[in-house]
């Protein structure tokens, strides 16, 4: 009875469930949602698009339909959806066809935490539980939250994780009633608190080897071999081997402990590798490789994986297998197992203590975070997921049930296919041709032999391999005198298995194919002295099946055949043979895949830089035609490669790729890749685009408002400051003339007619500094004046203020923007720049300046003249004065000024206003500090 309650529960105990990625919103580049199918330490997993627009959506398919009991996220430490809404679909909605959106109903939502607590250094692990019947699984995520790390506002999945039970398996009102039925008969009480948390208590019982957290700490290889023991400790227990069972446990609890090591070491070994730091990488490499041979031996010594497994002897090339529950009908063999011999022996005698101290002294004492601590197993950036360390679950080879040769005596655990993986030592020979492969291997097995076929031809990938290799080792051990004719005939048998195995989904099956085909064109053909037929004829058999590879749905696979057509197109003796840049510039089928289109433009691209289109097979003609054609691809990433290519051969040759493209008009640069493409033009010419001349018209238009503004404002400063300084002398004027009325009793004095007492419109439209009176010399009139016309005053030429000429050597030295630049020479006392003072010291041709009690200095035509005030004005005013004053040309011209400011009055009073102004603060661009300064420019 307890074999008939082991096994209905285990026919509906919750497990993991496989998944592909049917579709999302969108990705960056490097972390597509297709990463969520795998679960590792160091997965990336998916990142939406930068600065995308929400929501952001993706959809599952789950391998059957199922019922989904439990739900797991593992959420970005700082790339974090505020929600996140989940939605269950029986089939995929036709998205393109209206009023079919219903078809997902809506589960709820999970909302998760910001991270702040934390410093964005912890990762969220989320579970939820549900009961949802489905095949399709849509995850919508919502805006992100703000913080400093996430500068372009994405949102982020590290791993996701579905545990539930097959819904087809049968009626769940009939498995209650089972179990109800079980446990009458046994005398259990459901409510039992004894029974609660066991597998035999609980019909909702997961398994942490299926928990989200075991999967992103362990090794993957560990975590399978953790697997298949606790499988067999299943059995043990079934078959009441209780001590083989305490056995087993020991051990899946210290390989637990050596896969979180091994897990950190990978992601060490990732961190070096990121850092360009190779010796370090080398030496965890090694170190995990170590380890890992260590533990593996001291199982295989305690008896724990007896019989061989074929990934303990080949921990390098371990193909993953499919997570199948034994109740699920869909993951059931396709043939019956043999039956198992019976029970013959005495259960295995218990766990040897000497291998749990072994384990144990390798073991790392982390704890188990992930179950109370959110945090990831690094606290700082995960690196980028290495696409050998897991396979999606439709990559995972399959092991061949067939049925086992030789005597099959060992211990009844160890199941059909660890008895086949022991043939991986070659005690045991592959399976025999069928008819079928004898017929298409006739001429291979002629030459090569029928066992070498045979082991090509076989179910087990470790046995192709190793034929592939087999061959590989007898064509380099082949003499040099073999006749050529038989040299031929093994070439043409290797290029065929070749062919074969290039379509082989184990990857290690891949790599050994081309391995061979590197040693025969690179090797074998040249110690042989063969023709370029023979590796015209390895090029042309195989390159199809190269290219084919290019769009597979495996990432890891792609690459390597991507990368091995560009190594191959470079070998010396494919070179000159002009035969893959050719198919490189076919035009791509209206029903070629994505990855396929990609993968060939790429390639493209990449060997167009290398080959050039000199002599190479490449010509401008036909990359350029191609290139064009491809502008019209349906997918985006395809037409962008495209214009990287049309860039490429417009830098070697510019004329000619301009002859295959439209005319750069507005009409075609309508089109956003025209545009693109022209613009990239530009860059290579050395030309602004149009985009950056707008730019800079824009910044110059910009600039010159806010000088004007700034102009403006300065001159409104100045305009009051002068009326301020206007009015505060006539007020000082008025004072002294009314005090001059009187005589000393008293009495006023003042004659009637006095000429010399102006009255209180007197300074009105008069020039304080030369005198002149105009009608027009408002306000801004006399600024006018000031800036253009008034002889007495002059522009620097370096900071462009307006100041006295009597003043500006002064000017020139203390006050002005540039005065660093400019020393005072000894003899002439003027300003001189200080790059030309040397020279004018040593020349000595300037004239002596006398002292100012002596003469004034004019610093416009360099001559002494007589001292005083109005000696400047008649020097600088007069016709016979300064030759140099630029502005009196203009003034000559001018009808003469009405009226002239006279006397010693008008001379101190103009004085005396130049002193009221030195007083007033102006920023720069208003009026000086000097006493003789007024105004700045317009």
């Amino acid at each position: 009875m307890s074999l008939l309650l082991y096994t209905a529960q285990a026919c509906r105990m919750p497990h993991k469930i496989g998944f592909v990625v049917v579709s999302s919103s969108g990705h960056e580049d490097g972390f597509s949602a297709r990463e969520l199918m795998i679960h590792a330490p160091t997965v990336s997993g998916w990142r939406s698009p930068r600065f995308c627009q929400f929501p952001q959506e993706i959809v599952l398919q789950m391998v059957e339909r199922c019922r989904i009991r439990k739900l797991q996220l593992l959420a970005h430490q700082y790339m974090i959806a505020s929600k996140i809404e989940f939605y269950i679909s029986e089939s995929l909605p036709e998205y393109f066809a209206p009023y079919q959106a219903e078809r997902f109903r809506r589960l709820g939502y999970v909302s998760l935490c910001d991270n702040e607590k934390t410093g964005c250094k912890a990762r969220e692990l989320k579970s939820v539980y549900v009961d949802a019947v489905g095949q399709f699984l849509k995850l919508i995520f919502h805006e992100n939250y703000v913080n400093k790390y996430n500068i372009y506002n994405q949102v982020a999945l590290v791993a996701i994780n579905i545990i539930g039970d097959p819904a087809d398996f049968g009626d769940k009102n009939n498995i209650t009633s089972r179990e109800k039925l079980i446990d009458h008969y046994l005398g259990h009480n459901p409510e039992d608190p004894a029974l609660e948390g066991t597998f035999s208590g609980r019909s909702d019982y997961i398994s942490p080897l299926d928990d989200l957290a075991f999967d992103m700490y362990q090794d993957p290889e560990v975590a399978q071999i953790i697997r298949k023991l606790d499988e067999r400790k299943r059995e043990a227990v079934q078959k009441e081997r209780y001590d083989h069972a305490k056995k087993l446990k020991q051990a899946i609890a210290d390989l637990q402990k050596v896969g979180e090591r091994l897990g950190r070491y990978e992601v060490e070994k990732r961190c070096a590798v990121e850092k360009e730091d190779y010796d370090l990488a080398k030496e965890k490499k090694q170190q995990m490789a170590r380890y890992r041979a260590q533990v593996y031996e001291q199982l295989e010594l305690h008896g724990l994986l007896q019989g061989g497994e074929p990934e303990m002897r080949r921990p390098c090339a371990l193909p993953l297998q499919p997570l199948a529950h034994p109740g699920s009908p869909r993951h059931q063999k396709p043939a019956p197992s043999p039956p198992q011999p019976a029970e013959v022996g005495p259960e295995n005698p218990p766990a040897d203590p000497v291998l749990q101290e072994q384990l144990s002294s390798h073991t790392l004492a982390t704890p188990r975070c992930f179950a109370a601590d959110p945090s990831p197993p690094a606290a700082g950036p995960v690196p980028p997921r290495n696409p050998t360390e897991t396979l999606p679950y439709d990559e995972r080879p399959l092991p061949a049930t067939r049925k086992p040769q030789g005597d099959a005596s060992g211990d009844p655990e160890i199941s059909e296919a660890d008895s086949r993986g022991a043939q991986r030592g070659g005690t045991v020979e592959p399976e025999p041709l069928t008819e079928k492969a004898l017929r298409e291997a006739s001429f291979a097995i002629d030459v090569l032999g029928e066992t070498l076929v045979a082991g090509a031809y076989s179910k087990m990938w470790s046995c192709r391999e190793d034929a592939l290799l087999a061959l590989c080792k007898r064509l380099m051990e082949l003499p040099v005198g073999t006749p050529k004719e038989d040299l031929k005939n093994t070439l043409r048998a290797s290029v065929f298995l070749i062919r074969r195995a290039m379509k082989d989904i184990v990857i290690s099956v891949f790599q050994a194919s081309l391995k061979l085909l590197k040693m025969i064109i690179t090797q074998y053909i040249p110690k042989h002295k063969l023709s370029k037929a023979e590796t015209t004829h390895c090029v042309e058999r195989t390159l199809p099946a190269l290219l084919a590879r290019t769009g597979d749905s495996s990432a890891r696979l792609r690459v390597m055949a991507s990368n091995f057509i560009q190594e191959m197109a470079l070998f010396k003796e494919v070179r000159c043979l002009q035969i893959i840049p050719p198919a490189l510039v076919q035009p791509l089928r209206a029903n070629t895949s994505v990855h396929l289109a990609m993968s060939q433009v790429d390639l493209l691209a990449r060997l167009l830089r290398d080959l050039g289109t000199e002599n190479s097979g490449f010509t401008v003609d036909n990359v350029m035609k191609f290139a064009v054609s491809t502008l019209e691809h349906r997918v985006y990433e395809v037409r962008e490669m495209a214009v990287r290519v049309i860039l490429d051969v417009y830098r070697q040759h510019p004329a000619l790729a301009l002859e295959y493209l439209p005319p750069d008009d507005s009409s075609t640069r309508r089109n956003l890749l025209y545009k693109t493409i022209f613009e990239g033009f530009a860059k290579i010419d050395g030309r602004l685009t149009d985009a950056e001349i707008r730019a800079q018209k824009r910044a110059a238009t910009e600039e010159a408002e806010k000088q004007k503004k700034e102009e403006i404002k300065a001159l409104q400063g100045q305009l009051a400051a002068l009326k301020e300084m206007e009015a505060e002398v006539q007020e000082k004027e008025s004072g002294a003339v009314t005090a001059g009325s009187q005589d000393p009793q008293g009495r006023k004095a003042a004659p009637p007619g006095a000429p010399d007492a102006p009255d209180d419109h007197y300074w009105d439209n008069l020039c304080i500094f030369c005198g002149e009176r105009s009608e027009s010399f408002t306000e801004e009139g006399l600024d006018l004046h000031y800036w253009k016309h008034c002889l007495m005053l002059t522009r620097c030429g370096h900071c462009r203020q307006v100041v006295e000429i009597s003043s500006l050597t002064e000017h020139l030295l203390t006050e002005c923007d540039k005065r660093d630049e400019f020393g005072k020479c000894h003899r002439c006392s003027e300003a001189v720049p200080k790059e030309e003072l040397p020279r004018h010291l040593k020349a000595r041709e300037c004239n002596p300046a006398k002292s100012e009690k002596l003469a004034n200095r004019c610093p416009l035509c360099h001559e002494n003249f007589t001292p005083g005030e109005e000696a400047w004005k008649a020097h600088l005013m007069s016709p016979t004065g300064c030759t140099m004053n630029l502005r009196k040309t203009h003034v000559l011209h001018k009808a003469q000024a009405p009226q002239r400011g006279k006397g010693p009055t008008a001379a101190r009073s103009c004085s005396s206003v130049a002193k009221i102004g030195s007083k007033i603060p102006t920023p720069k661009g208003g009026l000086s500090k000097s006493s003789r300064r007024t105004h700045t420019q317009r």
